[in-house]
């Protein structure tokens, strides 16, 4: 994919770079590991037939969550659609509890009750996983103006698909956000198809899908998320445009999925070429470049980044046995988790009607 806007010429040298210590770009390197790690395990189980539901994997995009997240502040927010793992352990959401629920286990984040597409960790300032496409976006939008309305110097950063910058949600998001200066970036992960639809089929366009953020007077950019320290260097202007200035933005940011859309894809060889797939893992795994950028700057040795891997690969395995071994969500917590008023036995819990209190 062409891009629109030319790379970084140096990103590294970017001073939100230069702060990095080996040991932080280390730590990049195992959040990136991990992520490849949790994801090839759950596959595993999910071919194996102990998951249920939808499974939307993040392999082959590990740099652009795991670098988005390594910028967020205390007031910084996330929000994102179905494909969430990446970005649930990035923001620090551990394993146990992120495949637990996956096999649908009270221990689960979730407790059991939203699978694969709905993690949730508000405590870490991550708000989902979500199911409908582009039903996130006017979410992201949400929690920006409750960052102005509360005076809070944040950003919300919301993703999406490049399937879901057709639907009237999204739009409908940018024109307010432009319109009451929100501190908001909708941050595009285009992958190259939407489910089974390439771009050049589903979406009209010139030159890349963030342009159209002209069309609301909006900041917008479009680069290669391979690089960690590129990634890094262009999130982070937009982050400080929306914190200091309340300026939203849409960046787009080219990356791949190595799997189907989902595991339920089982076209994923029929739209997109085995030679695509292959040339992509080959040549643009985003670990690959960022282990290879580590040796080079000596930052660490093969033996380090091996036992990463190893320790990665350990701890996801351990987290499918600790999924396992949980029980399932009790029946009678099926009323549960429902409405929010009711379980914290609000005021408005108690004086509005719900469909089981009949």
């Amino acid at each position: 994919m062409a891009l629109a806007k030319p790379p970084t010429a140096n990103p590294a040298a970017e001073p939100i770079n230069a702060s990095l210590s080996a040991a932080d770009k280390v730590g990049l390197y195992r959040q990136m590991v991990r992520v490849r790690r949790f994801e090839q395990v759950s596959l595993q189980h999910y071919q194996a037939g102990r998951m249920g539901g939808f499974l939307h994997l993040y392999i082959g995009q590990e740099s652009v969550a795991v670098g988005c997240a390594s910028l967020m502040g205390e007031h910084d927010h996330m929000i994102t659609a179905y494909r969430d793992h990446g970005h649930a352990l990035a923001v620090g959401m551990g394993m146990d509890e992120c495949m637990a629920e996956l096999f649908g286990k009270a221990t689960g984040c979730s407790r059991g009750k939203g699978g694969s597409m709905h993690y949730f960790a508000p405590d870490k300032n991550f708000w989902g996983g979500h199911g409908i496409v582009a039903g996130q976006t006017p979410l992201g939008l949400g929690l920006a103006y409750a960052l102005k309305y509360r005076g809070l110097k944040g950003a919300a950063m919301c993703f999406l698909g490049d399937g879901a910058v057709n639907q009237g949600a999204y739009h409908e998001s940018l024109n307010l956000a432009q319109l009451w200066n929100l501190p908001v970036v909708y941050i595009i992960e285009n992958n190259g198809y939407s489910m089974g639809t390439s771009q050049e089929r589903s979406s009209a366009f010139s030159e890349c899908l963030a342009k159209r953020a002209e069309g609301y007077g909006m900041r917008w950019d479009h680069f290669l998320g391979e690089n960690l320290y590129e990634v890094r260097a262009r999130v982070h202007q937009a982050l400080e445009a929306a914190r200091e200035e309340g300026k939203p933005s849409i960046l787009e940011i080219a990356t791949y999925r190595w799997e189907g859309h989902s595991v339920a894809d089982a076209n994923k060889l029929k739209y997109r070429t085995k030679e695509e797939v292959e040339r992509f893992q080959r040549e643009h795994d985003p670990i690959q470049v960022w282990k290879a950028l580590l040796l080079a700057e000596g930052a660490a040795t093969e033996d380090q980044l091996r036992q990463i891997d190893r320790e990665a690969q350990a701890e996801a395995e351990a987290s499918a046995e600790f999924a396992k071994a949980s029980p399932y969500p009790a029946p009678e917590t099926i009323f549960e988790d429902v409405y929010w008023e009711v379980d914290q036995n609000t005021a408005a819990g108690q004086t509005g009607r719900h469909f089981f209190n009949d």
